[in-house]
């Protein structure tokens, strides 16, 4: 899990730093971001203080109508040890009470001139983004017709050679070896590339090449939802391999179950070309159409007929 602090959100959105100086490198611990409404009240037995404060504009207006004394007592509250930072959204005005209490105890104020929804949404669904649960595979991620698909299997087997002739074939690079995880939402995977790695791919051989400077900008993308797992394996006589495509097999990274397809490796099989069509029986699948499943409604119907 990444370490977020409120220097990355001035860092990374179009922010200005009003007050508090002293906080910027505060440490964020949760995506949660709070209105603090009741607050404003006075009503603070449940104020989740660790979270970012989002002030939008009917916060800022109950606040207007209190007192100085009362907006002073609010801002002093508002403004813990732990609080990483306040935004105030729509561009409004900061009242000096609030400012003042942010400089003495060295809370940044944010201010942003977007709305409070357009701002509430960023800035979740970046710490959601950096506070994802993270895992590392060994393997190769390429995008192949949209369909980000995820190739492993043994060392030495053929990924990357696979994953060059897709490549050739004009499908785009995401990891190679190493590929980095992260979940976000409970059903959505992401990968990418270690930036050590980035845009680079191992072959056996032929050593180290760069992906984007020998078949351009267009050959790699730097992350992908993993929808797919093709799994690779030496061609087993005495193992029994799915002939028609009905049963599904699935591979839980994390909390989330992938598809998984097994595909036997012997001479003359063109890998490439198998696992294109399988990311595009995939796609096929999601629109409703599942050829396998037509079949063995086919041959029921046959059955049926003979026994008339």
């Amino acid at each position: 899990m990444s370490t977020v602090r409120t220097q990355d959100l001035l860092d990374n959105f179009n922010l200005t730093l009003i007050a508090g100086k002293d906080g910027i490198h505060r440490q964020i611990t949760t995506s949660d971001i709070s209105r603090p409404g009741m607050e404003m009240t006075g009503y603070f037995k449940f104020y989740p203080k660790e979270r970012l404060q989002l002030i939008g504009r009917t916060e800022m207006a109950f606040f207007l109508s209190l007192t100085d004394e009362e907006k002073l007592d609010r801002a002093v509250q508002m403004c813990t040890d732990v609080t990483p930072g306040i935004v105030v959204s729509r561009g409004m005005d900061i009242p000096k009470e609030l400012i003042q209490a942010a400089d003495e105890s060295g809370v940044p104020i944010l201010h942003s001139p977007r709305t409070t929804t357009r701002v509430i949404s960023r800035l979740t669904n970046y710490l959601e983004a950096k506070f994802a649960p993270f895992t590392a595979i060994h393997g190769v991620l390429v995008d192949i017709y949209g369909v980000g698909v995820l190739i492993r299997g043994q060392s030495g087997i053929g990924k990357s050679e696979t994953a060059l002739e897709l490549i050739k074939r004009g499908h785009r690079l995401v990891a190679d070896d190493s590929v980095e995880i992260r979940q976000e939402d409970y059903d959505r995977l992401i990968g990418n590339s270690p930036p050590l790695i980035k845009h680079l791919l191992e072959i056996r051989g032929l050593g180290i090449i760069d992906v984007m400077s020998l078949f351009g900008a267009g050959s790699v993308i730097n992350y992908k939802k993993i929808s797919m797992i093709i799994n690779l394996e030496l061609w087993d006589q005495k193992k029994q391999y799915d002939r028609i495509g009905v049963d599904v097999n699935t591979l839980k990274i994390m909390d989330v179950e992938i598809p998984e397809t097994t595909i036997p490796i012997r001479p003359g099989r063109n890998l490439a070309v198998i696992i294109e069509v399988a990311a595009m029986n995939f796609r096929l699948k999601r629109m409703g159409v599942n050829a396998a499943e037509e079949f063995t409604d086919r041959l029921s119907q046959v059955i049926e007929s003979e026994r008339k």
